[in-house]
């Protein structure tokens, strides 16, 4: 795996150095959005209605809306003060608490952190320390430009690193009024839930459940490449390239042809013409031999 940064976890005056990595991955079917009418892909551009034209991404700023339609514009050098002013590359602990004490909505995404050069014994002890005594840690991390909470764990061999929520990105549950009911319960309808829970309980074996849909459907598409059934875009046929010299071989026979043409129909044409005095000729020979 190859590692996003490097820093240290700091508590105290310990330092621990540390390269940090994904723990995980999205394993979901990617797919192309196709023109349905020629199956090519259909391009997202970046478009300014006021200006009528593409713009690049070195005319793009960020900027937040204050009001609607108007935008307070915040530069690179204003991420990067923001960044400077809190840790940094570093993982700074606030607090040791318990792993039952935090929710598990609180969780976001999670990261390994791995000793980094010359940091092995000291990733050792911190690792062995947490072990000991049962606690996780709560720390301050800055992933890119967003300074983010953070939950750290031992995790077999790796400490692991889980970015969390603060308590005010989490909803409060009395927004659901669908939670305020009022029903009754009898005992024995919840021992028979309890006994139902009990027979279906079973050691958690993560490598035991799979995504079903995804493999369904990673099959379907399977099939259809070895059925052949497979869409290939539509490209344009490009124009029939003529040989110079053909060209102008084929405009010789063509005018050739038409010279042809032209002398057979003068030769015809006097050809009745001569037909014709010879009739006239004769025509009035007799007529003068009638006369005499």
């Amino acid at each position: 795996m190859r590692s996003m940064w490097k820093g240290a976890i700091s508590f105290g005056l310990v330092y621990v150095p540390v390269k940090m990595y994904a723990a995980t991955e999205q394993k979901d079917i990617r797919f192309n959005y196709l023109h349905a009418g020629c199956k090519n892909p259909v391009q997202y551009k970046r478009y300014c209605p006021h200006c009528e034209t593409e713009v690049t991404m070195d005319e793009i700023v960020r900027g937040y809306e204050y009001e609607k339609g108007k935008y307070v514009v915040l530069t690179e050098e204003d991420f990067a003060r923001d960044k400077a002013g809190g840790p940094g590359k570093s993982i700074e602990i606030l607090d040791f608490v318990d792993l039952a004490e935090i929710e598990l909505i609180y969780y976001q995404k999670s990261y390994y952190l791995a000793p980094a050069d010359g940091g092995a014994r000291v990733y050792e002890l911190l690792k062995k320390a947490m072990d000991e005594t049962g606690k996780v840690a709560i720390a301050r991390v800055v992933i890119r430009t967003r300074e983010s909470l953070a939950a750290i764990r031992v995790s077999d061999r790796a400490i692991v690193m889980s970015t969390m929520y603060y308590p005010d990105e989490i909803r409060q549950q009395d927004r659901l009024a669908e939670l305020n009911y009022d029903v009754d319960l009898h005992d024995h309808e919840l021992k028979m839930a309890v006994n139902l829970i009990n027979s279906l309980s079973a050691q958690f074996q993560p490598e035991k459940y799979t995504d079903t849909y995804r493999q369904g459907l990673m099959d379907k598409i399977q099939a259809k490449i070895a059925g052949d059934v497979i869409e290939t875009p539509a490209r344009p046929e490009g124009g029939k390239v003529v040989d110079l010299m053909e060209a102008l071989q084929a405009s010789i026979n063509m005018a050739q042809a038409e010279r042809k043409e032209k002398k057979t129909a003068t030769r015809e044409r006097e050809s009745k013409a001569s037909v014709g005095g010879a009739k006239k000729a004769a025509a009035k020979s007799q007529a003068r031999k009638k006369t005499s």
